[in-house]
């Protein structure tokens, strides 16, 4: 962020901006000297590859954007003589088209660098707070746990951490804006990077690290970062596969042990272990069909088999691996009288291998059973049904045979090591890695359903609905039930959406026995449906089906919210007050109703769809409504930013189970009980009021077509981001059926991020005591976390961009209602916290903020050239020269923003 060219500058040169120079003494000296170094070295690939003239056009664009921002952020006005963007934006429309793809890519790349930089440095300072840490992080599994202890005592603190459960759902939804070759040559980059910083004298050299790090980059400089094609379900299953095998296996048991290690201090590995395995995966990747038409039933059955062949791959390589080291002989560990019966029953059946591992082990009991258990694994792989398990319980049992011989012969240590990982491994993943979660819209069922009681010829679309409950029978037979049993109803607005789930599932498979387990899960996601999702539940408990499934699940029910569209039905304000409202009635009648409640949050990346810190979110949740138990939505490049470092993957992980436990605390819960009341009259004042601005917004003529006019919407559409489309079907013509994603997407990219705060300023006016409202900041656990998004998403926005990108439309009421709307906001949040400035409370990331945001502009600066050349021309040629500028563009937006849907 602080240098293109650094140690390799070619005489260009660069404004003087000593109030950045300021903030650059802020940033922690080895971040800021890995981002030197990789802008130098960008710095000498670019004018290798592009000459000297195309590095003298970056960096004066560089220097002009930011001295515009200095000058401007501290007051300057176009006519004080300073720097202005209209300066950057000469430059700009001075570029030829080629130069003007040349410099996108090269601030692109810019910002894959510098965020790699910033992740690599996030790592660093993880890895030393554990080193140096004296006391326990409050935020950590063991500050949770000595929180509880001191609440509730260790008996119920013991019982709480048993039914922990923790459970992240992927979703490939289109906000992952990168190429997965562009992502692969990130990787390879920041593992230069981290064997930079452990160079010694027998390994690379400095100038060797360099010159691999000028290879990376000068490749990564040149792959295209636009998709050529879209991907397929099955391309974003494989993508996701490469976080479970870089991270996500090694990482899960790892933070258990770290919990283990705490919870049993010097005794740990010497005691059987207590640490539960806490999490659960699910994915919509290659299931979630609701508008997505690439994604049928024989690619989810698909889908399935890969995630299948990557987790048994996993635990056969784990199992041989240890079994390998289990070199422990009969005399010293004599094998229990259960293995070796275990060990009589391998032979029985399989005689070939016990043979030859025999004759390898001939006095290693436990070392000989746990690799014909590697063996059986991999024939669970390769389908050899006389070999292979039947299901992950019957592993599960040989592994605890394994184990509690080798704890009866006193090799207590070998007992509760490494086997015990493997074992969390299999409790946590099982054979399927990630349980497929269906999800249908409710409309395409009832559909469906009227086709079959019509008893005529049935259309392609209800023939694929059934073969959805086929498929579904058919992964639970090879994989488990655990493998696919929930089907998410979307935009369910009455129990009979939820009976016709089960009814559809008898007549695939043609009879109620025959049909595979199902667990309905209602979506509510309107403003109406929240309303009215406890009168549903009420009468979704009483079909005989889920009456039938509650028995035999202890009463247990999966309850989903939607944070995108409520927020785009009603706006960010009166969404987060309906689904906070709405959780704390659901949870009330769960508990009425005996009913053991999981809500599941269908969170977004973006602030406008529910984004922001997770852990400060679930801890602002309702009385009751958590329970031990979280569930929500990882989706798009959140995926990649929490999961595709180990050391940050453990963190998030950590941080969230930490959360999910503190929640139900007795003093978290009277935080949000006694906040909620006193406030009530605040949520009421602005719910209505910020509902009302949003539609005075949203529902004027021709809205809908003015946002098309004044963000990339239509144009993003044409990036190759995921599988599924924009919309579910209809045009431009009306919002109802636009995604929300792509809703998010334009605003953010049009630098106005209306959908994280649009309404929030007018509702905090209307209130409009400032003592009141700087109380609730203080007390008011959702309302705090509301007033630091917007704050957050406020800090991305720029007025002076945002005018532009509004004058590319013929509505100055629209324009001037959204910037009013936006100065109302500033003024209020500011009021309300109390800061001089946006972010005050959170130097690091308003430091952050601070550097990127002159770079994002001139990215913005050249999206908006090609918008006005494409609005001009009427084009719609996704090939001509203006629109692959602008997808470069939103491409690099992405990036520099660091969220994009």
């Amino acid at each position: 962020m602080l240098l293109i060219s650094g140690r390799y500058r070619t005489g260009v040169s660069t404004f003087p901006d000593p109030t950045r120079q300021g903030i650059r003494d802020e940033v922690d000296e080895d971040l800021r000297n890995d981002v030197r170094l990789l802008g130098a070295l960008l710095g000498r690939v670019l004018a290798e590859a592009g000459g000297e003239a195309l590095l003298h056009d970056v960096e004066q664009l560089r220097a002009l954007t930011i001295a515009a921002y200095e000058g401007e952020s501290a007051g300057a006005g176009a006519d004080s003589g300073s720097v202005s963007i209209e300066d950057a934006e000469r430059l700009v429309d001075s570029f030829t088209p080629e130069r003007a793809e040349q410099v996108a890519r090269a601030f692109t790349c810019y910002f894959h660098l510098s965020n790699l930089a910033e992740e690599h440095h996030r790592v660093r300072v993880l890895r030393a707070r554990d080193a140096t840490a004296d006391a326990v992080p409050a935020d950590s599994l063991p500050g949770a746990i000595e929180q509880l202890v001191f609440e509730v005592g260790e008996a119920e603190t013991k019982r709480r951490l048993e039914n922990l459960r923790f459970h992240p759902v992927l979703t490939a939804h289109p906000t992952e804006a990168r190429r997965r070759a562009v992502a692969s040559g990130i990787r390879r980059i920041s593992e230069l990077l981290e064997a930079r910083d452990h160079l010694l004298p027998d390994t690379l050299t400095a100038d060797e690290n360099d010159r691999r790090l000028l290879e990376e980059i000068d490749v990564l400089w040149r792959t295209s970062p636009l998709r050529t094609t879209r991907p397929t379900p099955l391309d974003e299953v494989r993508t996701a596969m490469s976080i479970f095998d870089q991270t996500l296996f090694e990482v899960v048991p790892r933070v258990y042990r770290m919990l283990d290690d705490w919870l049993l201090g010097s005794a740990a590995g010497s005691r059987p272990t207590e640490a539960p395995a806490f999490l659960r995966l699910g994915s919509w990747i290659a299931a979630d069909r609701d508008g997505n038409p690439f994604v049928t039933a024989a690619v989810t059955k698909a889908a399935a088999a890969i995630a299948s062949e990557h987790i048994l791959l996993g635990l056969e390589h784990v199992a041989t691996r240890i079994g390998r080291t289990l070199t422990l002989t009969e005399a010293d560990t004599p094998a229990s009288r259960a293995l070796t019966g275990l060990w009589e029953t391998q032979r029985s059946f399989a005689g070939d291998v016990t043979s030859q591992i025999g004759t390898r082990a001939p006095n290693e009991p436990h070392r000989r059973v746990l690799l014909v258990v590697a063996e059986r694994i991999a024939a669970t792989r390769r389908r050899d049904a006389d070999l292979g398990y039947q299901n992950p319980d019957e592993l599960l049992s040989d592994l605890r045979v394994i184990q509690q011989s080798l704890a009866a012969a006193g090799a207590l240590r070998s007992a509760n090591g490494e086997l015990q990982g493997l074992i969390w491994q299999v409790e946590t993943f099982g054979f399927h890695l990630a349980e497929l979660e269906v999800r249908q819209h409710s409309k395409v069922h009832r559909q469906a359903l009227d086709e079959v009681r019509a008893g005529g010829p049935l259309g392609e679309m209800t023939l694929e609905v059934l073969d959805v409950y086929r498929t579904i029978a058919f992964l639970q037979r090879r994989y488990g039930q655990q493998a696919a049993r929930r089907y998410i109803v979307s935009f369910t607005q009455s129990s009979a959406d939820l009976a016709t789930v089960y009814e559809l599932a008898e007549a695939a498979m043609g009879s109620p026995e025959a049909a595979p387990v199902l667990d309905a899960v209602p979506l509510f996601e309107t403003f109406d449906d929240l309303a009215a999702s406890t009168t549903i539940l009420a009468e979704m408990i009483e079909l005989p089906a889920v009456k039938a499934r509650l028995e035999a699940t202890g009463r247990r029910l999966e309850v989903m919210l939607g944070y995108s569209d409520s927020s785009k039905d009603v706006g960010p304000v009166s969404a987060t007050l309906a689904l906070y409202s709405a959780q704390q009635r659901i949870s009330e009648w769960a508990e009425q109703n005996d009913i053991v409640l999981t809500l599941f949050h269908g969170r977004g990346g973006a602030l406008g769809r529910g984004g922001g810190p997770a852990n400060e979110a679930v801890l602002a949740q309702p009385p009751g409504s958590v329970e031990g138990r979280f569930k929500l939505t990882e989706q798009g490049e959140v995926i990649f930013a929490q999961y595709g470092d180990k050391t940050i993957a453990a963190r998030h992980i950590e941080q969230m189970a930490a959360a999910t436990l503190l929640a139900s605390s007795p003093s978290n819960e009277e935080a949000n009980r006694s906040a909620t009341e006193d406030f009530a009259g605040v949520a009421e004042t602005m719910d209505a009021r910020s509902r009302e601005r949003f539609y005075d917004l949203i529902k004027r003529e021709g809205f809908p077509q003015w946002f098309a006019q004044v963000t990339p919407l239509e144009e993003v559409g044409l990036l190759a981001l995921g599988s599924r489309p924009a919309r579910r079907g209809l045009s431009i013509e009306s919002l109802e059926d636009l995604r929300a994603i792509p809703w998010v997407f334009a605003w953010t990219q049009a630098r106005i991020n209306l959908t994280g705060w649009f309404g929030l300023g007018s509702a905090l006016a209307a209130v409009g005591d400032v003592d009141v409202l700087q109380d609730a900041y203080s007390r008011w656990p959702l309302f705090t976390a509301m007033i630091d998004n917007v704050e957050m998403s406020l800090a991305k926005t720029d007025l002076r961009l945002a005018k532009r990108y509004l004058a590319l439309g013929d509505r100055d009421d629209l324009a001037a209602l959204v910037l009013e709307e936006m100065e109302l906001t500033r003024e209020w949040v500011a009021r309300t916290t109390g800061h001089a400035e946006l972010l005050e409370a959170r130097p690091v990331l308003r430091r952050a903020v601070h550097l990127r945001s002159p770079y994002v502009d001139a990215l913005s600066l050249l999206q908006l050239r090609a918008l006005r050349q494409i609005r001009a021309s009427g084009s719609t040629d996704p090939l001509d020269e203006p629109h692959q500028l602008l997808l470069l563009a939103v491409n690099g937006v992405a990036a520099g923003l660091q969220n994009t849907g």
